[in-house]
C-alpha cells in the first residue's frame, strides 16, 4: 500500500494512448538512440565504475558519467555538460558489494 493512498479509489488514473505522429515518434526514436549510447558507454565500463563509485549516485549523459551524493546534485552537473541529452539516466551504486538475488 502507497503512504497516503490506502483506498483504491485515491489512485491516480492510468492512461494510455496510441503514439501515431510522425513528429513524436522521430523525436521518440532519437531520445532512445541518445539512451542506448549512454546504456552501452557504461556497459563497457561497469565493473570500474561500480567499483570507484561505491554509495554514490551516477548519471550518464553525453557518454560522460557524473556522480554525487543526491540525485539533484547528479542531474545538475549532467544537465550543465550535456542539456542536449535527453537520453541520460541515473543510478544508485550500494556502498557494500554483495549477492543480489532477483526472483519473480
Amino acid at each position: 500500500m502507497i503512504k497516503g493512498l490506502e483506498k483504491p479509489s485515491e489512485f491516480p488514473a492510468v492512461v494510455m494512448e496510441d503514439a501515431t505522429d510522425p513528429v513524436d515518434l522521430a523525436q521518440a526514436q532519437a531520445r532512445r538512440g541518445r539512451f542506448d549510447r549512454n546504456w552501452a558507454w557504461l556497459k563497457k565500463r561497469a565493473p570500474a565504475v561500480y567499483e570507484a563509485y561505491r554509495g554514490k549516485i551516477i548519471c550518464i549523459s553525453g557518454e560522460e558519467l557524473f556522480a554525487a551524493d543526491t540525485t539533484e546534485e547528479v542531474l545538475a552537473l549532467a544537465r550543465a555538460a550535456h542539456p542536449e541529452d535527453d537520453g541520460r539516466f541515473t543510478l544508485i551504486i550500494p556502498k557494500d558489494r554483495m549477492l543480489r538475488i532477483y526472483a519473480h
